[in-house]
């Protein structure tokens, strides 16, 4: 795992912040608004207390504050200021820049109590399309950006695992009403369960029956269910796994294997399905861009 990124680049800022480089250079030389450190070899560089001065400088000139303004606060009154505003109007965007400092700043408190004062607000499902689905699409462009390294990524990502598994647990031992059967999965070498575990909460949610095996998952183990269940739907989200040379192979032997009934269908997700084109799959296999695309579906 690379090594755990401290300080960031003008670049980095913008990345993180949606600020224009130029944006920020302006700000810091007309108005003083942050103060950066310089290499030896007179680089400028920013630690996290900028980041999250910056964010909060971007949320308060957002809903209606000046510059001008904002550079005569100290840091108190900004604070201040921005949890007034909090207060009286609720927008997505500051809770998801608060989750990047959480993650840049490995600061578990902050992460929980962002969390908390959003469930007193919403439900988890909303918090998951409006604010976690969001932020990881986001945490990904910046990991192939190279602003955060993979250990900012997994901190991140491992405690919005928990928060909806914690969520699975509370509805886990709900009546089924709806009798079509669900088999999630990943495919081997796929790791990125997230998704998946959504897709999860989100049929238990609504009374289906599902068997979840997760991740890693050899295809020839996916018989054992069209032994037990009349209708399966098959789903799986591919993120890294199989590769783009191999997918196109995966989707045949998969149709080959599991798809051979009528009663039976694959529907896949995630980033690696974007080379395939109609001619890839069979009638059984269908594609989704999204989750929130393959909810309104179920």
């Amino acid at each position: 795992m690379d090594s755990i990124k401290n300080n960031f680049s003008i670049r980095d800022l913008e990345n993180l912040t949606g600020i224009k480089a130029h944006t920020i250079r302006i700000w810091e030389k007309r108005y003083d608004l942050l103060k950066p450190n310089r290499s030896k070899t007179n680089i400028r560089y920013y630690n996290s207390e900028s980041l999250v001065k910056l964010l909060n400088i971007k949320y308060l000139n957002e809903n209606g504050y000046k510059i001008s303004k904002i550079a005569l606060l100290n840091s108190v009154e900004l604070t201040n200021n921005v949890k007034t505003l909090e207060s009286n109007i609720r927008i997505e965007n500051k809770p998801i820049n608060t989750f990047k400092v959480a993650m840049v700043t490995f600061d578990k408190n902050l992460f929980n109590s962002t969390y908390d004062e959003l469930t007193a607000k919403m439900p988890f499902k909303e918090i998951m399309f409006s604010i976690f689905i969001p932020l990881l699409k986001e945490i990904g462009v910046l990991w192939q950006l190279g602003t955060i390294t993979p250990a900012h990524e997994h901190y991140i990502s491992t405690f919005i695992k928990q928060k909806i598994l914690i969520n699975i647990e509370r509805i886990e031992h709900t009546e089924i009403i709806k009798h079509n059967t669900f088999v999630l999965f990943l495919p081997e070498n796929e790791i990125h369960d997230i998704g998946l575990l959504y897709i999860y909460y989100h049929l238990l949610n609504k009374g289906y029956h599902v068997v979840y095996l997760g991740e890693n998952t050899p295809m020839e183990s996916l018989k054992d269910v069209l032994k037990l269940f009349h209708k399966i739907t098959f789903i799986s989200y591919f993120t890294v796994s199989p590769s783009e040379k191999l997918i196109c192979k995966y989707l045949e032997k998969f149709n080959n294997l599991l798809l051979k009934s009528k009663n039976t269908k694959l529907y896949l997700l995630g980033r690696k399905t974007a080379i395939l084109s109609p001619k890839d799959l069979s009638k059984n296999i269908t594609l989704f861009n999204s989750i929130n695309q393959l909810m309104l579906k179920i």
